[in-house]
């Protein structure tokens, strides 16, 4: 299990906004999640996340494509992310409401007929 500090390790002076921190994209995301069977999030430029996107057409698979920034644009959007789920890369792969990893995860689970 990943270690995270408990919200009563934080300072009170930034608990908040440590808990917080761009609470409406995780937000977003959750929502996404609970509508779409499966979920890709990504970014701009990046050819796991495009790979991604080309194995689960190929596998005639629907799934909604959420995208936050490039490389130089919506970084701390995309930290949110890695913060709520631990994940430290892009993309970030849901399908029935469980993060199963990236591109390299999500090729295994569909060769194996898993997705």
């Amino acid at each position: 299990m990943r270690n995270t500090l408990p919200p009563n390790a934080l300072h009170p002076t930034i608990r908040q906004q440590v808990l917080e921190y761009h609470a409406s994209i995780v937000q977003e995301v959750q929502q996404t999640i609970q509508n779409h069977r499966i979920v890709v999030v990504g970014m701009r430029w990046n050819d796991s996340v495009w790979m991604a996107r080309r194995n689960l057409n190929k596998a005639g698979l629907d799934f909604k494509y959420i995208e936050y920034g490039s490389y130089v644009t919506g970084w701390r959007k995309r930290l949110a992310l890695k913060m709520w789920t631990g994940w430290p890369t892009f993309p970030m792969v849901f399908v029935d409401g469980q993060l199963v990893g990236g591109n390299s995860d999500l090729k295994q689970l569909l060769d194996a007929g898993s997705v």
